[in-house]
């Protein structure tokens, strides 16, 4: 029959280690679990590699192959048969339960957000021990304390009970690593799964020093996609403290227009000098995009967007749009232009998808559009975009020649950053 013990991290810190002669020759003050993954579902990752035990007045790193826990009337003991210190690599490999776990916030990757650990699970097989989940519950605050089964008893006259709340470690993405090797970067890596949305939650609630470290570690396209997600005020902190080169490769796969907004509430000199960095297009695009006054449908509207010529056909719109994979909100509204960039129709993927493959772009467009001027005050949209139930609305200049467009996504989000300042 197998064996096996349960434990917890509370429960086993702060006791004492006893030798094979019954002699104590320590205090457990940590566990180190392996912290460098060999592959995927490896079961290495959670062993328990290292116990830092006080022997006197020194703190020292020892193997925990020779450690036994044994647990007698919910009493744990632990035992060891020698003690063999860690080399320096093999601590570096580890990740301190202790100090870089417990009480620590962490990212719950099912539910999406930060929560604190209040206690570790461990469980102790023929193969090791391993570290197999972490208590987010308020009975891992009440066991860490001593009340736990007491409470338990009084609650239980009232036939109340105090759920057990753990994430599975596999599930588990610590986020405070600041004390750790750079190469534990790797440890980042599942972060990638969520959605921009949500890793953008999880930044607005870290400190400032955190949210830097977990937006160093993404890529630049997913770097781009949480930065558009986030506050302008972590926007600004994320991009004046980027090193100049990585900020400007980020802004350069983002919204001319969201880059515009971040830029205007920087300091002037910072603003050029990542204007200067970035490529030429880009930083064209949003240049011309900075000139426009605040209050301006210019400000407001982006340049990403969708514009054919009227005698294309159908075809070879979806196969152009194949080849862009243009942002959905790019799809909104699809413009129609003569060779001079007059605007002179719309159509959208409806109008798009319905008609045959040889029809040509001026058979399916909608003459005469809807449309407002750049010049045009920000109070004019969403009474355009509410009267004709639009999702976007292209802007041009007093030539009539496309400029770029207005989602109503950003009409929205300027509308609720408005009211947020004014409860300021």
């Amino acid at each position: 029959m197998t064996s096996l013990t349960t434990f917890y991290l509370g429960g086993i810190i702060g006791r004492v280690a006893f030798g094979a002669d019954g002699d104590d020759i320590g205090i457990i003050k940590d566990l180190l679990v392996n912290a460098v993954p060999s592959g995927a579902n490896d079961p290495s990752q959670q062993l328990i590699t290292g116990v830092k035990l006080k022997i006197k007045k020194e703190a020292k790193i020892f193997s925990f192959n020779t450690f036994r826990v044994v647990k007698t009337r919910e009493v744990l003991n632990v035992t060891c048969t020698g003690l063999k210190e860690l080399s320096r690599e093999e601590v570096d490999n580890g990740l301190f339960l202790v100090e870089n776990i417990l009480d620590k916030q962490i990212v719950d990757l099912n539910g999406r957000k930060l929560v604190r650990v209040n206690d570790v699970r461990l469980a102790t097989l023929p193969a090791g021990t391993f570290a197999i989940a972490v208590d987010i519950g308020i009975e891992g605050l009440l066991r860490r304390i001593g009340i736990s089964v007491p409470m338990k008893k009084i609650l239980s006259l009232f036939k109340v009970n105090i759920p057990a709340k753990f994430i599975l470690w596999d599930d588990v993405q610590a986020i405070d690593y600041s004390n750790l090797n750079i190469r534990l970067s790797k440890s980042y890596a599942k972060l990638h799964t969520l959605h921009p949305s949500d890793l953008a939650d999880i930044l607005e609630d870290l400190g400032k020093k955190s949210s830097m470290s977990v937006f160093s570690a993404l890529d630049e396209e997913k770097a781009a996609d949480v930065l558009e997600e986030l506050e302008i005020e972590t926007q600004v902190h994320i991009v004046e403290n980027l090193p100049v080169n990585k900020a400007a490769d980020v802004l350069e796969k983002m919204p001319a227009d969201e880059v515009a907004d971040i830029l205007d509430e920087l300091e002037d000199e910072k603003a050029e000098l990542l204007l200067k960095e970035m490529d030429r297009e880009s930083s064209q695009e949003v240049r011309e995009l900075l000139e426009y006054p605040d209050n301006s449908v210019g400000s407001l509207m982006t340049t990403d967007i969708l514009s054919f010529r009227p005698g294309i056909s159908v075809q070879e719109v979806i196969e152009e749009l194949r080849q862009k994979k243009p942002e959905s909100a790019e799809l909104y509204n699809m413009f129609v232009t003569e060779s001079n960039d007059e605007l002179i129709g719309t159509f959208n993927l409806r109008d798009l998808v319905v008609a045959q493959p040889e029809t040509t772009v001026n058979q399916i467009m909608k003459s005469d559009p809807v449309f407002l001027y750049d010049d045009q005050k920000v109070d004019d949209i969403a009474e355009l975009i509410s009267k004709y139930n639009l999702l976007a609305v292209p802007v041009v200049d007093n030539n009539n020649q496309l400029q770029g467009m207005v989602v109503v996504d950003d009409v929205v989000e300027d509308l609720i950053n408005k009211r947020r300042t004014k409860k300021r």
